[in-house]
């Protein structure tokens, strides 16, 4: 997860199968932000993020060999990462803002 989020402040629950992380460290998504202006993927990415919205929860499907390799790629489905994607679950307040802040131009 550390290729994922970076170095943050956060605690970490492991339970089957799963691995939950728990931060009010903006800190744990700069990596993410950082990548998709980097790669230049903001406009789909947003496109992604705003039609996966549940509620307050922002769930990401990662590509799991792209993030072994400290790439961040996101996936539409579970097909487009082979071996299976990360699913990364951000809870906000404010689930529209944290989309705007995370494919800010």
């Amino acid at each position: 997860m550390r290729n994922v989020l970076g170095d943050c402040e956060c605690s970490v629950e492991e339970a089957a199968g799963s691995v939950r992380i728990l931060s009010n460290d903006v800190r744990c998504l700069q990596r993410l932000h950082d990548q998709l202006r980097d790669r230049h993927v903001r406009d789909a990415a947003r496109r992604l993020m705003l039609a996966s919205l549940e509620g307050s929860v922002l769930p990401l499907k990662l590509n799991r060999q792209a993030a072994a390799a400290g790439v961040l790629a996101l996936c539409s489905n579970a097909v487009e990462s082979p071996l299976g994607p990360l699913i990364l679950r951000i809870e906000s307040g404010s689930p529209q803002g944290l989309v705007d802040w995370l494919t800010a131009h």
